[in-house]
């Protein structure tokens, strides 16, 4: 076998015994927890990190994008139209450009059945999938961030950013109303006029219901998320359970069995529209959602818990 000096290497003898000697009086400190002096886990994969780098993503300016766009395409729409700007009768379609009001309520309602439901499976679907088709998931946990922390803080900022997105539409639906077709009253389909001030609040209780209502959606996405490694088939299946079970609601044939869909009371917000407000379907579609969103939430955490992370 060859030497050092034979090889081609050369080394300090003086250097590798004062190596050695540092070496040996250096001792990594350990926590009362078991990890290294100096860890900490509430300094790993914080929110603002997270919360920049989804920002950053195409995907996520893509979709905000397209909500702020979405009630210029709708005046476009109605402009190529024969809407009549003074109509005071018939449902929130014909009501729409009445006032401003009323074309925030028709971005709601066109908006709910699919739009509002995929936003939501969007970011929760994609937040854990995306790290293991990218098999940066396993490096991840490896800095190392404890797994319900991962969980937690990508589920944390997924709803930040599907609030904002569900809060956007609204917000630019108002603004582009004003513009076109005046603050006035909101007129709903039984005939109540409500006052701008009143439509108004009804407009951003609205807006709380249907990000509450959602969490059901929220919870199976995520749970579908942690559950594979295709991004697509996550939020593609929280986005079909969504369809079917609007379909299932309209089969009248169920009857009762109706109420226990996760998508039944989805427009129950519409109720908020009226001089008389009926707070039933409300609490019911709120009650619906905490069970359905709890559920799907502890599934994920359990199944995040458990699963072998190989990607």
């Amino acid at each position: 076998m060859k030497s050092s000096s034979e090889s081609g290497v050369h080394t300090d003898p003086h250097a590798l015994d004062e190596l050695s000697d540092v070496a040996s009086h250096e001792h990594a400190g350990v926590g009362p927890d078991g990890a290294v002096a100096g860890y900490s886990a509430r300094r790993t994969l914080r929110l603002g990190v997270e919360l920049r780098r989804q920002l950053k993503r195409r995907r996520t300016q893509l979709l905000l994008g397209f909500v702020a766009v979405l009630p210029f395409i709708l005046v476009i729409a109605f402009q190529l139209g024969q809407s009549n700007p003074n109509r005071r009768s018939g449902g929130f379609v014909d009501l729409a450009t009445a006032s401003a009001p009323n074309f925030v309520v028709l971005a709601l309602f066109v908006s709910g059945t699919f739009l509002l439901p995929m936003i939501v499976a969007l970011f929760f679907g994609d937040t854990i999938a995306s790290e293991a088709s990218w098999s940066s998931l396993k490096y991840l946990l490896a800095v190392p961030v404890p797994r319900h922390r991962v969980l937690r803080q990508k589920a944390i900022v997924s709803g930040l950013l599907s609030a904002f997105a569900l809060v956007l539409l609204p917000l630019v639906s108002l603004g582009v109303g004003v513009l076109w077709y005046g603050a006035g009253d909101a007129i709903s389909p039984t005939g109540d006029a409500v006052s701008f001030g009143d439509s108004l609040l009804a407009i951003a209780l609205s807006t709380v219901y249907i990000i509450l209502q959602l969490a059901w959606v929220a919870g199976l996405a995520l749970a579908l998320s942690v559950s594979t490694d295709a991004p697509l088939g996550a939020v593609g299946g929280a986005v079909l359970v969504a369809i079917l079970s609007q379909i299932l609601d309209q089969i009248t044939a169920l009857e009762g069995l109706r109420n226990y869909l996760p998508t039944h009371y989805a427009f129950a917000w519409m109720d908020l529209i009226s001089t008389d407000v009926d707070w039933t379907n409300l609490a019911s579609g709120l009650l619906s959602a905490v069970i359905y969103g709890t559920v799907f939430f502890l599934y994920a955490g359990r199944r995040f818990g458990r699963k072998d992370i190989t990607s």
